[in-house]
C-alpha cells in the first residue's frame, strides 16, 4: 500500500508509467463490457427461424400481384387455398402446403379489373373466393366520384380449389350511371360452428359514396348461391375518402354459439358489432379500442395500414383483435383480447418483441387462431434488422398464453425493399392443428444486367406473391427451438 499524504498519492498515480498501466486496464475493461453486450445486441436483432418453415412462390414472374389471403379446409386439412390479385387468382395445395398449383380461369371475363380477394372454406369443405370487379376507378382515393360499373362477386370450388364454378355470383352489382357507390375491400367469413346458423356465409365491405363511407354486410344461407340485400352495420358513416377517418378494414369471426362479430377501423378507433340471429340484425356498433391513426406512409411505401382483424378460440371463446399503429413513434403491431364476448378488452399487448422506440416499423399484420390448439398467430413485415429502416423480412409471432405474450420467428431471412410498387393493403394467415399458413407480397431484387429481358424489352417490374408454411406441432415432437 502506498503511504504518504494525499498529494503524494496523486503525484504517484499520474506518474507516466502508472498512467499507461491505468489506461491499459480501462481499455481492457471497456472491451470486455462491449464484447459481453454484443451477443445480447445480436440476439435482439436476430430471430429464430419459424419451425418447419417453407416458402413457395405462387407467381414466378413479377407483376401486379398483391393482397393475398389463405384458408384451410376444416373438413380436410390437407387442402389449403391461397388467393391473390391482380386479377383474381387462386392457388391450391392438396398436401398441407408441401406443394402448390395455380388454378386457371378464376378471374371474371367480363370486367377489366378484379381484386381485393379473400377466401374461406365452409363446413362442407367448399372453398369460396370473394372479390371486387370494376372497369374504372373514380378520382384518386375518392372512389365513388366518377366510378364505372362495379360489384362484389363470389365463386365456389367443390374440389379444394383446383376448379371453380362457372357462375360468378354477385353479392351486389352496379351498372355505370351517375352517383353510383363503389364497393371496396370485401372479406368473406364462413360459419363452421355447430350452431343453428352453421353454414352461413358473410361478406362485409366498405361502400364509398360521394358523401361518406359505410360498412356493409350481406349473408348467404344457401352455400353462396344467393345473397341478402346489403345491410349497413356501422354506427355512423365515415369520411368519403380512402384515408384516415373513413370506415374501412372489415373483418369478421363466428363464436361457437353462432354469434357473428365484425370489426373495422374508423375515426382512430376500432369498432365492433355483433349479430345473434345469423346476420339479420346487428347490435349498435361501438368503439372498443382507441388507436393512433390507422393509415400511414413509411419509408419506401406511401401506403401502409393497420386495419384490424378479429379471431375467436372456439374452445375458450377468447376473442382476439390485432392492428398496428404508431403510438410508440415507429409502427408496432398490437393485440387485445376479451373473455366476456367483447364487452371489455385487455390493455394492448405489443406483438413484435424488439426494443420499444427503436425506430423499426412492423406493419401489414394478419391474425389467425388455431381452432385445434388455441394458439394465436400474427404475420407481419418487420424492419428491425435494417438500421436504415427500408428493408423488411416476414415475421411470424405466436402466443400460447391467451395473447399475454408472443414469441417472434423469422419466416423469411432475406430482407427485401418494397419501394416503387403498389404493395397492397394486407397479408393473409390461417392456422390448423399446429400448422400455420401465411401469404404475403414481396418485391424481388432487380435482375442482373442482361437477365430477364426478351425481344429487346426491359425486364418486367412488379411484385410476387409467396406462401409460407410453419409447423409447430412437428416441432413440439422434436423439441421446440
Amino acid at each position: 500500500m502506498h503511504k504518504g499524504t494525499g498529494a503524494e498519492w496523486l503525484a504517484h498515480l499520474f506518474d507516466g508509467r502508472a498512467l499507461s498501466s491505468l489506461i491499459l486496464i480501462w481499455l481492457i475493461l471497456i472491451s470486455l463490457i462491449i464484447l459481453a453486450g454484443v451477443p445480447a445486441l445480436m440476439h435482439a436483432q436476430e430471430l429464430a427461424k419459424a419451425p418447419g418453415a417453407q416458402v413457395f412462390s405462387l407467381t414466378p414472374s413479377p407483376g401486379y400481384f398483391t393482397e393475398p389471403g389463405v384458408a384451410v379446409n376444416p373438413k380436410n386439412p390437407q387442402q389449403v387455398v391461397a388467393v391473390f390479385q391482380d386479377n383474381a387468382h387462386a392457388a391450391f395445395s392438396w398436401d398441407a402446403g408441401h406443394s402448390w398449383q395455380v388454378a386457371t380461369g378464376v378471374e371474371p371475363p367480363n370486367y377489366k379489373v378484379s381484386g381485393d380477394v379473400s377466401v374461406a372454406f365452409d363446413q362442407q369443405g367448399h372453398a369460396f373466393i370473394c372479390y371486387m370487379a370494376f372497369d374504372k376507378l373514380g378520382s384518386f382515393n375518392y372512389w365513388a366520384h366518377g366510378a364505372s360499373r362495379s360489384g362484389l362477386f363470389v365463386r365456389r370450388s367443390l374440389d379444394g380449389g383446383k376448379t371453380w364454378d362457372a357462375n360468378h355470383v354477385p353479392v351486389i352489382e352496379h351498372p355505370t350511371e351517375p352517383g353510383i357507390p363503389f364497393e371496396d375491400k370485401p372479406y368473406i367469413v364462413a360459419d363452421n360452428t355447430a350452431s343453428r346458423y352453421a353454414g352461413n356465409l358473410y361478406v362485409g365491405w366498405t361502400r364509398w359514396t360521394l358523401v361518406d363511407s359505410e360498412i356493409m354486410l350481406s349473408r348467404s344461407t344457401d352455400d353462396g348461391i344467393t345473397w341478402s340485400k346489403p345491410l349497413e352495420i356501422d354506427r355512423h358513416p365515415g369520411l368519403p375518402r380512402d384515408d384516415n377517418g373513413a370506415a374501412e378494414g372489415f373483418d369478421g369471426a363466428v363464436a361457437p354459439d353462432g354469434t357473428f362479430y365484425a370489426v373495422w377501423s374508423q375515426d382512430n378507433d376500432l369498432f365492433l358489432t355483433s349479430s345473434r340471429d345469423g346476420g339479420k340484425t346487428f347490435s349498435r356498433a361501438r368503439a372498443i379500442i382507441h388507436t393512433a391513426p390507422i393509415m400511414f406512409a413509411i419509408q419506401t411505401l406511401d401506403r401502409a395500414n393497420g386495419f384490424p382483424q378479429i379471431a375467436i378460440d372456439p374452445k375458450s371463446e377468447r376473442m382476439y383483435v390485432t392492428w398496428s399503429d404508431y403510438r410508440n413513434g415507429d409502427l408496432d403491431v398490437f393485440c387485445a383480447t376479451s373473455s366476456n364476448q367483447g364487452r371489455s378488452w385487455s390493455a394492448p399487448v405489443r406483438v413484435n418483441n424488439d426494443a420499444v422506440h427503436n425506430g423499426a416499423d412492423q406493419f401489414f399484420q394478419w391474425l389467425a387462431v388455431d381452432p385445434v390448439d388455441g394458439s394465436a398467430s400474427v404475420l407481419f413485415y418487420d424492419r428491425r434488422g435494417d438500421p436504415q429502416g427500408r428493408k423488411q423480412i416476414v415475421v411470424l409471432a405466436r402466443s400460447t398464453d391467451g395473447g399475454s405474450s408472443f414469441m417472434n420467428y423469422a419466416w423469411t431471412t432475406e430482407p427485401f425493399e418494397a419501394g416503387g410498387v403498389f404493395f397492397g393493403d394486407y397479408t393473409g394467415l390461417a392456422a390448423f392443428d399446429g400448422r400455420v399458413y401465411g401469404a404475403w407480397t414481396e418485391k424481388p431484387p432487380p435482375a442482373p444486367d442482361g437477365e430477364g429481358k426478351s425481344a429487346g424489352n426491359p425486364p418486367r417490374r412488379g411484385t410476387v406473391v409467396k406462401v409460407g408454411v410453419a409447423d409447430f406441432k412437428a416441432s413440439a415432437g422434436r423439441g421446440s427451438p
